[in-house]
């Protein structure tokens, strides 16, 4: 691996690009080339042997674009495949995930009750759930699954009284009455993040999974000798089947206009 190879950076759509604008703006200097796999979203209502399959497929044409470190940005997909692409590709290429950067944080915080929201698919692996009690015994973690958040958020109904509403049908729950975290298993749910604080009066802290990962990119490219210093390429961007209301919903999660180029690999 060379400093100068791009990072490959993958989600189930348009969510990812949380992540990935926050990869970008920490390393200016990276090539980024994302693909968001828009012709099978949403991953949290596929089974787990779909998404491994998906996983792999994608993770192979990202190596073929010589990439040096695939980011698995999608909480779904690092739940159910990310074991599978280690052994998969075996030390062919640096994996991160989204889902052990934000584990670290909360055990780093020393936090004991610990809310989570999330898709069908990362609630149901119990991921994070097992990750954190294998760490700290006696940490309860409450978590639900939330799957009306995703729609709304890409259909742009995240301002305004029909955000609040669901956010607040989902949350007011005896089991996240006590909490002292939530955990927003989703990279679609920093963009609903300001609505979930004020739901909890800021009594609660509220982590994704943004910044971490991004700091763990960059920890691991650091520790990797493989920081780039000098983009040459401009960032791109693949989805594997295209809309016209992607161009829209991609600029409200990467905060510009990107261009989304259709490649379909299947």
């Amino acid at each position: 691996m060379t400093g100068a190879q791009p990072i490959g950076i993958f989600d189930s759509g348009i969510g990812g690009l949380t992540i990935a604008h926050v990869i970008n703006k920490m390393l200016p200097q990276e090539h980024l080339i994302y693909f968001g796999d828009t012709a099978h979203l949403p991953y949290g209502e596929k089974s787990s042997d779909a998404i491994k399959y998906y996983s792999i497929k994608i993770s192979k044409f990202l190596i073929e674009q010589q990439c040096k470190m695939v980011v698995i940005a999608c909480n779904t997909a690092s739940a159910a495949a990310y074991e599978t692409l280690l052994d998969f590709y075996d030390g062919k290429i640096i994996f991160v995930n989204v889902v052990d950067p934000l584990v670290d944080k909360v055990i780093q915080n020393g936090y004991e009750r610990i809310g989570l929201i999330g898709t069908k698919a990362t609630v149901n692996s119990q991921v994070y759930k097992n990750k954190i009690k294998s760490k700290v015994q006696k940490a309860q973690v409450e978590q639900l699954a939330t799957p009306l958040l995703v729609p709304m958020i890409e259909e742009g109904y995240y301002k305004g009284q029909v955000s609040e509403l669901i956010i607040k049908e989902y949350l007011d729950r005896p089991e996240f009455k006590n909490i002292e975290v939530m955990l927003l298993a989703c990279t679609h749910y920093p963009l609903i993040k300001d609505y979930i604080i004020q739901f909890f009066d800021g009594n609660v802290e509220v982590m994704d999974s943004m910044d971490v990962t991004a700091l763990e990119v960059q920890r691991i490219l650091n520790e990797q000798n493989i920081l780039n210093h000098k983009r040459q390429y401009a960032n791109k961007f693949y989805v594997s089947d295209y809309t016209e209301g992607f161009d829209e919903t991609a600029q409200m999660f990467y905060g510009k206009h990107i261009d989304l180029v259709t490649n379909s690999i299947w």
